[in-house]
Order: structure tokens, then C-alpha cells, then sequence
């Protein structure tokens, strides 16, 4: 049964992910086709406020599911490689286009651009990821047995359009329980054309289902078929919801629904393919790692869980309500401080005088990383125990010191008193 429970632990996280990341990839899609400015700025302010937590339970159901089922990595993961690498490396451009947006005084469109192409980018890599495995992946003796480019497939590539337009479905929802004036009324209109392409999307990628995928659904069990039914029709029931709360209020209400629909719909998906987890015959059981991991698993994952839960909760709570740009006055460059002995303006560092300490800083911290990785990959092949201990406790204390080193100067300089900025 723990294989069963480290299971249900994965798919948790995976919904997780999905319902709590996909608005925000949807929101960094809207705003390629966002013509005001002031509006794109607006997005990636809201994004800005929830963004890594969200994204932290695909690294927690990617952990989990390494540890709980290294039966599906051996499968799936040879399958899929260039467009998991392609949508890791979009991960990475897309917080670097967001957090340099964010700390931007106004928006800026290169920032904004790199943000919304890698936001589709990472959406139509995960939908391609999806739509290979659905439709089953070749293997033999557990392991992939297919070419490069197996997981390109007609069916993947129409899973790929269905999954963005979801995102944009849940990402138009989000923007009008957020935002105020425009960005809401503009939201509203785009809720219902999104939705319609979403529930076309997910009729054909259902329908298409029975022919791309390899294994042979159980329907002729009556639970299965009676829970598929009732997870279909909540989906519908919520679709419907939000159908007719676009444009109106309370403006949460098609968020909600929205949500509940994404939940009831991977349920679904979970009800039809259960045990199967890979097509067409990689069952969990099959899958699963020794009993003695699986404890230990879930021990570790269900301790971490609450804790991710509860950090996305508490993010919810402190900024809840409506966006409000902030004040003019608490964007304000500070003044650099006086000298008051030569009444000379000084400063710290400036772009024009050269840090001679930065250049030596880099390369140690360059070399420190090397020897991690070089560790980590035992390049050293165990010849000398003791470079493992001594590099990661050196590595830790240089980059905590670092960090300490850099918060205390950053506070000298004034750069988190946010109420003398917002008196200024």
C-alpha cells in the first residue's frame, strides 16, 4: 500500500502545480498580446507575488516521484528529454525576466518579452511532456525503447494547444479577481472565448484519448465508470460557473470555478488510467521503489508538504484583495547620502569605479560550484572520502557568509527601509 500512497503524495503535487502554477504561466502568456504597457506591468507585479511558491511543487512532485517510482524516470525520461531540458532552461529565463521586471521602476519591454515567450515556451513543453506520455511511450523491460524524437506526435502537439489554452483560461480568470478597471474589464471579455476554445480542447484531446493511447480503459468496471461520470459532469458543472461569472461579481467566482474544473478534470484522467502510469502496461506497482524507501518517503515528503502548503497560504493571505500599484513616492530612487565633512555626494559602489574585489569573488564561487558538481557526479570515484564533507561544508559557509556580507550592506544602504522610501 505505500506505493499506492507515495502515488496519491505525487499526484497531489501535480495538481498542486497545475492549478496553482498554471494561472500565472497564463497571465505571462496574456501579456505577449497586451498592448498597454502600464497593464503588462500590472502582470508581472501580480505574478511576482506568488510565483516561486507555486513552482515549488513541480520540484517537490519531481522529487517524489524519483524516489517513489524511479520505474517511471527510467521510462518516461529518456522519452521526453528535449522538451523536459527545453522547458527547464525556459524555468530559468522566465524568473530572470520577472524579477529583473519587478525591480524595474517601469516596465520594460525586453524583460517583459523574455518573460512572456518563456512563460509559452514552458506551457507547450509540458503539454508536449503530457501528450507523449498519454500516448503511451515504447518500452521494453521497463526501460524506453524509442528514438529521439518519439515523443512529437500528432496527439502531443494538440495536447500541447489544449494545455495553453488552459493557462490562458486560468490566467484571464485570475486577472479579474486581481485586477481593477482595464486589466478587469479586459479579462472578463477574454474569459469566455478562452473557455470555449478550453472545453473544445478538452472534448477533442478526450475523444482523441481512445485512439492515441495504447492501453485499454476499464470502463466496464461500474465504480470506475460511475466515478468518471460524476468527475466529468462536476467539471462541466464548473465550467458552466464560470461561464456566466465572467464579467460579473464577485469577481473570485470564475477563478473558483475555474480551479475546481482543473481539479475535477485531472481526477478524471486519474480515474481512467489507475494503476496504469505510464501506457501501456507501467503500473505503479510495477514502478515503485522498496518498500523501505516508500517509508522513508513518505516520512520526508509528508513532512515537507504541509510546510510548501502552508508557505502558498500564507503568500494567499498577505496578498489578498485587489492589486494597487504602489505609491509614486515609494518607487523613488533614494538619495545618495552626503558626506557632511567634504559636502561631497558618496557612494558605495558605482557602475564606473571597477570592484577589484568582485572579479576574484566570482571565480572562487565559479570553482566552489565546479567542485560541487564534480563531488555530486563522483568524478572523484571515492578515491578521497573526505572531498565530498569538505567541499559542500565549504561551499555552504562561503555562500552563507556571502549572503550575510551582502544583507548587511544592503541594509547600510538603506535599500529595505521601505517607510523612509514611501515618506520620501
Amino acid at each position: 500500500m505505500a506505493e499506492y500512497a507515495s502515488y496519491a503524495l505525487i499526484l497531489f503535487a501535480l495538481g498542486a502545480y497545475v492549478v496553482l502554477d498554471g494561472y500565472d504561466l497564463g497571465i505571462g502568456i496574456l501579456g505577449l498580446f497586451d498592448r498597454s504597457d502600464e497593464r503588462r506591468k500590472e502582470y508581472t507585479e501580480l505574478v511576482a507575488t506568488a510565483w516561486d511558491a507555486n513552482e515549488s511543487w513541480i520540484i517537490l512532485a519531481g522529487v517524489t516521484l524519483w524516489a517513489a517510482l524511479p520505474g517511471v524516470y527510467a521510462t518516461v525520461l529518456p522519452g521526453v528529454y528535449l522538451p523536459l531540458v527545453v522547458m527547464l532552461l525556459a524555468f530559468v529565463l522566465r524568473g530572470l525576466g520577472l524579477e529583473m521586471q519587478s525591480s524595474a521602476p517601469d516596465y520594460r519591454r525586453g524583460w517583459g518579452r523574455l518573460f512572456g515567450i518563456s512563460s509559452l515556451v514552458v506551457t507547450l513543453c509540458q503539454g508536449l511532456v503530457v501528450g507523449a506520455v498519454l500516448g503511451g511511450l515504447p518500452q521494453h523491460g521497463g526501460v524506453f525503447d524509442g528514438g529521439a524524437l518519439r515523443w512529437l506526435t500528432p496527439y502531443s502537439v494538440l495536447c500541447a494547444l489544449g494545455v495553453t489554452a488552459l493557462y490562458l483560461l486560468a490566467g484571464a480568470a485570475w486577472l479579474q479577481a486581481k485586477t481593477q478597471g482595464d486589466a478587469r474589464r479586459r479579462a472578463a471579455r477574454l474569459g469566455r472565448p478562452l473557455l470555449a476554445v478550453t472545453v473544445a480542447a478538452c472534448l477533442v484531446l478526450g475523444f482523441g484519448l481512445e485512439v492515441a493511447d495504447p492501453q485499454r480503459f476499464r470502463f466496464d468496471q461500474p465504480l470506475r465508470a460511475v466515478l468518471f461520470g460524476l468527475l466529468v459532469a462536476a467539471a462541466a458543472g464548473c465550467g458552466t460557473v464560470a461561464w456566466y461569472g465572467f464579467g460579473k461579481e464577485p469577481d473570485a467566482r470564475p477563478f473558483v470555478a475555474v480551479l475546481c474544473a482543473q481539479v475535477a478534470g485531472l481526477l478524471a484522467l486519474v480515474t481512467a488510467t489507475a494503476p496504469v502510469v505510464v501506457p501501456p502496461g507501467l503500473s505503479v506497482q510495477a514502478a515503485a521503489s522498496p518498500t523501505g524507501s516508500q517509508v522513508f518517503l513518505l516520512i520526508g515528503v509528508g513532512c515537507c508538504m504541509p510546510v510548501v502548503l502552508a508557505y502558498n497560504i500564507y503568500a494567499w493571505w498577505v496578498f489578498r484583495g485587489k492589486y494597487r500599484p504602489p505609491a509614486p513616492a515609494a518607487l523613488a530612487v533614494p538619495a545618495k547620502p552626503v558626506d557632511a565633512h567634504t559636502d561631497l555626494t558618496v557612494s558605495h559602489v558605482t557602475a564606473d569605479e571597477p570592484d577589484l574585489r568582485a572579479l576574484p569573488r566570482r571565480v572562487g564561487f565559479t570553482v566552489l560550484g565546479l567542485g560541487v558538481v564534480a563531488v555530486a557526479q563522483d568524478v572523484f570515484g571515492g578515491q578521497s572520502e573526505w572531498i565530498a564533507p569538505v567541499s559542500l561544508v565549504l561551499f555552504s559557509s562561503v555562500s552563507l557568509t556571502a549572503w550575510l556580507v551582502g544583507d548587511r550592506r544592503a541594509a547600510a544602504a538603506g535599500e529595505f527601509d521601505l517607510d523612509q522610501a514611501a515618506r520620501r
